[in-house]
């Protein structure tokens, strides 16, 4: 892209929004700024849109979202009168321009003749998933940036199951939004006009209520210590309101809630960056946990589908519990407890991505339950699941990947901190009250009982051009020419999920398994500027386990570090 050209076509645009056009006049002399704001355009993936706010087609603005919308709606009038009947329902989350984004996305739908129902207020992204099936809509979009840092905002777009869209629907919508950034035609009825005409609906209250109810019903035990003590952060995001009325419905009495990070703040200013996988974002919650004696410690993210954990040790500090040992424990919790109350189905799957550990592997086949791998991404987990309507070949019983997305409940097709915050609570309080046990001293348990797992993820953040190259130099130097001189560590196999035949859809991964049962995975993430290495180890005891993860994330970072 000619990128000087296309910033002085959107710099003398007239009808172009006046903050935007401020934006860019104040970057007129800043040559790398404007190489950064339009070398590319957003493409619309299996991701939807993600990227900073600000002005630019390598931006979320209203322009970008405008032209997703119509290459969306486009793509929904081609599906023919049953999409436009049944419609798409819209959520947002609490960032900046979320609610604005999103009311411009149902005027652009409604200006197609397509339905609308949108939340009045912030949701939780699982919340607008359940929308989606609740009130059998044929799509959905999700105004949220997840868990990326306060700059970023983004665009989650959703198919008829309430997951979110595959492969095929991606590429229909990308290539109507670049017709429509071509031919410069967006449809759009305002707001007012759309709802008085019935064609966007508010969605009331009685929809979270039906949400609740769903979760609450996901409770496996109900005699259980109910006065464990909880610190609770929403991270200024959408989780405050369901989580704690969900634990407050289950009778949880001795829940505490960070103050500072309670209510909705588009800035994050207590962290910036509220990706709860960062042990950092606990520092709040550890201080709160200090002065009320929490046992647990929990925080979702700011459109609450995630959620992650710190426990007490015996002295009193906290353990940060990350999103494979989190599955861990739920898993064993949820299958072990299924079965001894006679709930567990023989037809039964847990489902896990590909770069997730394989702790879950050794529990259900302890249990007789198949396990399912699956490419990353909550959409790739919720595929199988849609499959199941129909063929009854198994029954969901849990599903999860590392980065701290987990589900129990088919009612929605998306990761759910709601429902995984009150299981990790029943949970605590289960194992604390009939074998005066932490979630700690149970991960340890299961370290005992199917080897001590250890793993390692490092994010290498690459911006802009120049870092989009370098990371696909990384990926073409490790296609190659592989891992290089790895000392003790013996490459027993790869797969290159882009190129081999993995039963699989194809996908910019390459998985490295040693000789000694330890493994290793690379990656560029799909939502952000950041190459990904993934490297697990198991070990007879947790020292063995934690040496070895060590030793080979060093090699590899070497690796990666090796490539200019």
């Amino acid at each position: 892209m000619d990128y000087q050209k296309v910033y002085e076509e959107w710099l003398n645009d007239a009808s172009l929004d006046a903050t935007l056009h401020d934006e860019l006049v104040a970057i007129r002399d800043d040559l790398e700024e404007i190489e950064d704001r339009f070398y590319q355009s957003l493409e619309f993936g299996t991701a939807g849109l993600r990227g900073k706010l600000g002005a630019g087609t390598n931006r979320m603005n209203v322009v970008t979202v405008a032209r997703a919308t119509e290459g969306f709606a486009r793509m929904l009038d081609e599906e023919g009168d049953e999409a436009r009947a049944k419609g798409v329902a819209i959520g947002y989350d609490v960032r900046h321009m979320s609610l604005e984004f999103s009311r411009l996305t149902a005027e652009i739908f409604a200006g197609h003749g397509i339905k609308v129902y949108m939340h009045k207020d912030i949701v939780p992204t699982p919340v607008l998933s359940y929308t989606i099936r609740h009130l059998n809509a044929y799509a959905g979009v999700m105004m949220t940036a997840s868990h990326n840092p306060r700059e970023y905002n983004g665009y989650k777009a959703y198919g008829p199951h309430g997951s979110q869209i595959l492969d095929d629907w991606a590429k229909r919508i990308e290539a109507h939004s670049v017709a429509a950034a071509e031919d410069g035609h967006i449809e759009r009825l305002p707001f007012d006009k759309a709802v008085d005409a019935g064609i966007i609906t508010l969605i009331d209250d009685s929809l979270m209520e039906s949400y609740l109810k769903k979760v609450l019903a996901l409770t496996i035990h109900d005699d259980i210590d109910k006065d464990v003590s909880i610190v609770y952060s929403p991270l200024n995001g959408c989780g405050n309101k369901p989580i704690r009325e969900t634990l407050r419905r289950r009778g949880f009495t001795n829940i505490h809630v960070v103050e500072a990070e309670e209510n909705p703040d588009p800035d994050f200013t207590t962290t910036g960056y509220p990706n709860p996988e960062r042990p950092e974002c606990f520092a709040l919650s550890e201080k709160l946990g200090a002065e009320v004696g929490a046992e647990l410690l929990m925080a979702s993210d700011p459109d609450s589908d995630r959620i992650a954990i710190e426990v007490r040790r015996e002295d009193g500090s906290y353990e940060f519990i990350n999103g494979n040992h989190i599955g861990a424990i739920l898993t064993n919790y949820i299958v072990s407890e299924l079965e001894a109350t006679g709930r567990l189905p023989q037809n039964g799957a847990v489902i896990k991505s590909i770069v997730t550990g394989d702790i879950a592997r050794r529990i259900t086949e302890r249990y007789g339950l198949k396990l399912i791998e699956v490419l990353t991404g909550f959409k790739n987990i919720a595929a199988p699941v849609n499959e199941w309507d129909e063929t009854g070949e198994h029954t969901f019983v849990f599903g999860y990947e590392e980065s701290i997305g987990f589900n129990r409940g088919a009612f929605v097709r998306d990761k759910d901190a709601v429902s995984s915050a009150m299981l990790l609570a029943e949970a605590a309080g289960f194992y604390k009250k009939t074998r005066n046990l932490t979630l700690l001293d149970v991960l340890h348990e299961i370290y005992e009982q199917y080897g001590y797992h250890a793993n390692k993820l490092v994010s290498v953040v690459k911006e802009g051009a120049d870092g989009q190259a370098q990371i696909r130099r990384i990926m073409d130097e490790f296609r190659a020419h592989g891992l290089g001189e790895m000392g003790n560590f013996e490459v027993e196999g790869v797969v290159d999920y882009l190129r081999d035949d993995t039963g699989l859809p194809r996908s910019n991964v390459l998985k490295y398994t040693f000789t000694d049962a330890s493994w290793c995975a690379i990656r560029p993430s799909g939502t952000e500027p950041k190459i990904k290495l993934y490297v697990y180890t198991v070990g007879s005891d947790a020292k063995e386990a934690d040496e070895t993860v060590e030793q080979l994330t060093q090699r590899l970072v070497a690796r990666m570090e090796s490539v200019n």
